[in-house]
């Protein structure tokens, strides 16, 4: 069996990162990938997918990128399910990451300009 997926995309807001009740870092991202065909129809011209990574990685997405940045995501598809606070049930598909890297350079700001990212080997930690 085979579960890869790999995209190409823009950071659609900042990164969230919270801590698990086993201390570990998690942090989710959304990011927007064109479509080949523009639709008609008037529904958006971009799938949005979520994207979720973990430990050292996810430190460096939270400390690194930020809504706007072209990035390359590869990881695999999972799927979970969930009861929300009001008793529904939901289901969501989103991207485990495995590899995450910024294809491009942060925007400066007015106020002070963004320090250089370092170079990050997702496997140092591995």
């Amino acid at each position: 069996m085979l579960n890869l997926a790999a995209i190409v995309g823009r950071i659609t807001r900042d990164p969230e990162l919270r801590t698990t009740q086993t201390g570990k870092n998690v942090c989710s991202f959304t990011v927007a990938v064109s479509k080949k065909v523009k639709p008609t129809d008037g529904s958006p011209d971009a799938y949005f997918l979520n994207c979720v990574s973990w430990g050292a990685q996810a430190d460096y997405v939270s400390n690194y990128l930020t809504k706007g940045r072209l990035v390359s995501v590869q990881g695999s598809l999972q799927s979970r399910r969930y009861t929300t606070n009001d008793g529904q049930q939901r289901e969501v598909v989103e991207i485990d990451v495995d590899r995450v890297s910024a294809l491009d350079r942060p925007r400066e700001t007015t106020e002070e300009a963004t320090p250089e990212e370092p170079e990050h080997d997702p496997f140092k930690d591995a």
